[in-house]
């Protein structure tokens, strides 16, 4: 086992665009750190520079203490998973296992021993004579991995190994995935595009955005006290609402109508406008099924309900509201950065199973408002972060270089060899 430390990794293209810009990350010995983003963001192509199969531009790749960016992949002592399996067909899951070893020179009864004991911990013992053909996906992934356990690497790099599952064997695999990496204590790097995914399975987790790494933080951290709107709108699930929001006094003025803040809170924003405040749907209640205590004229608004979807346990609730030019543009553009979610001009509430909301009403709903965040729509800076529970966040405005990054990308010619996967 190694830790792993990536300084000021740059990776360019022949067409000197960075796929990925200026990267640090430190990944302590036995730590489980997932690398998340959309599509082209960078994470794969950092993995693939840890691993050797891309060379590093610039920086340093520093693995067990070791400089490494001159040595061959099978110098670096590293097992990697892969998203299609990467497993031989005419061989058995017993050969499949075993291939690492034999390759190495290793004794039969070495082999055996090592095959038989990954075989146990993956439970696929009943399956060692049978070919990756007859497997299921998620048998055959349990393969990828038990391939890598029998090399006794000093780190596991995982690239999307669950995004040819169906969503039931993905939730089962996540979870032996967890289990696996805390039994062995191993440290682990891992790319995934599923927020879920990076906020159930990892220690920490990488936000990319466009090569550029926007926050750096455990997954609690990112939900509840995300660096920018890029940050805020990409983790979570229905994503953070966005509205139209003014500061005055300890009050924001929001389409439906005002609500107190703490005065902490407020004190951040003041003289700045125009700004966007981020709610989570489970932020929101119906007044009526909230404790008595907690609901005040200061934290309730009336609004007529669009539409509901009642799931059983819990209830959603949309009411479309009106946006001024300059916040649409910005919600328009933060949908292309989150390949394509949906963060339409209308307020998505969760609502107890108990609540008898139905479509149409003109409902008293309440939200809590300590926990209201403030953006600013130009930069989409979080005002109102916590800087001391926030983790790594670059220094300057990271949302910012990424979009300017982005410009620049929008102007590389049709036929550049640019590969941000």
């Amino acid at each position: 086992m190694a830790a792993i430390e990536m300084k000021n990794i740059v990776k360019q293209y022949g067409d000197g665009f960075p796929a990925v810009n200026d990267i640090s990350i430190d990944v302590a010995d036995g730590e489980f750190l997932i690398l998340v983003g959309p599509s082209g963001c960078g994470k794969s192509t950092l993995l693939r520079m840890i691993v050797g199969l891309e060379d590093i531009t610039s920086g340093d790749m520093v693995i067990g203490g070791k400089k490494v960016n001159d040595l061959a992949p099978r110098d670096r002592n590293l097992a990697m998973v892969f998203q299609n399996y990467a497993l031989y067909p005419h061989l058995t899951v017993y050969e499949n296992i075993a291939f690492p070893l034999r390759l190495a020179g290793a004794s039969d009864s070495e082999v055996d021993q090592k095959v038989r004991d990954a075989s146990k911990t993956l439970e696929l013992d009943e399956h060692l004579e049978r070919k990756p053909g007859n497997l299921s996906g998620g048998q055959r992934q349990r393969v990828a991995m038990g391939r890598a356990i029998v090399r006794q690497a000093e780190a596991f790099l995982f690239d999307e190994p669950l995004s040819n599952l169906d969503a039931k064997l993905r939730g089962q695999m996540r979870t032996e995935i967890s289990r696996l990496q805390k039994r062995l204590g191993i440290t682990t790097v891992y790319v995934t595009h599923d927020q879920t995914e990076a906020m159930t399975l990892g220690d920490r987790v990488a936000v990319l955005k466009r090569g550029i790494l926007q926050q750096l933080a455990t997954p609690r951290e990112l939900y509840e006290n995300p660096a920018n709107l890029f940050v805020a709108g990409f983790i979570g699930s229905p994503p953070m609402n966005f509205l139209p929001a003014e500061v005055k006094g300890n009050q924001v003025e929001l389409p439906f109508g005002t609500v107190t803040i703490p005065e902490e809170r407020a004190a951040k924003a003041q003289g700045k406008g125009l700004l966007m405040a981020g709610i989570r749907p489970e932020h929101f209640e119906d007044a009526s099924v909230v404790d008595e205590d907690k609901v005040s004229d200061e934290a309730t608004f009336n609004a007529t309900v669009d539409v509901v979807e009642w799931l059983g346990n819990e209830a959603y609730a949309y009411i479309p509201f009106e946006a001024p030019p300059e916040v649409a543009k910005q919600l328009q553009q933060l949908e292309r950065d989150l390949d394509g979610e949906s963060l339409r001009t209308q307020l998505v509430i969760s609502l107890d199973g108990a609540s008898r909301i139905s479509e149409g009403d003109e409902a008293t709903i309440w939200v809590d408002a300590r926990k209201i965040h403030l953006f600013d729509p130009a930069t989409g800076e979080n005002l109102t972060m916590d800087a001391e529970r926030a983790g790594t966040v670059p220094g300057g405005n990271a949302m910012a270089k990424a979009e300017e990054v982005g410009r620049e990308q929008d102007d590389v010619q049709p036929g550049s060899d640019t590969a941000t996967t």
